[in-house]
């Protein structure tokens, strides 16, 4: 549970103990940002960083095709809060469309400039 039952708002770790000797710390303790990760996401992170990121390895452990391991992937990062990123084969299909705009004159070379950036 992550969020208040009663008014909603995120929880946070207010008490750390100790199993052996039953020692209690009280504070306010930051949380890692993986551990309010569904579960789904936290064993596709497991996963992920066990075959060292190889996503061809996921595709064939999961028994799923390359696009939704990559999907899985980009969600993860969504929640996360990194940038999702176009994939690498978009932003190369997305490149040569837009010089190709270029060399007919349909988009001035700023224009162009602008694009690639993006």
């Amino acid at each position: 549970m992550d969020k208040c039952p009663s008014c909603g708002t995120q929880l946070e770790v207010r008490e750390l103990g100790c199993p052996t000797c039953e020692v209690a710390v009280r504070g306010r303790f930051a949380q890692c940002e993986f551990c309010s990760l569904p579960d789904d996401q936290l064993n596709f992170l497991r996963l992920f960083v066990s075959r060292r990121g190889n996503l061809r390895e996921l595709e064939r452990e999961l028994g799923l095709s390359y696009p939704t391991v990559r999907a899985r992937l980009d969600s993860l990062l969504q929640t996360l809060g990194y940038a999702a990123t176009m994939p690498v084969q978009e932003r190369q299909e997305r490149r040569k469309q837009v010089l190709e705009d270029l060399r007919q004159g349909r988009i001035t070379p700023e224009d162009a400039v602008r694009l690639l950036k993006e």
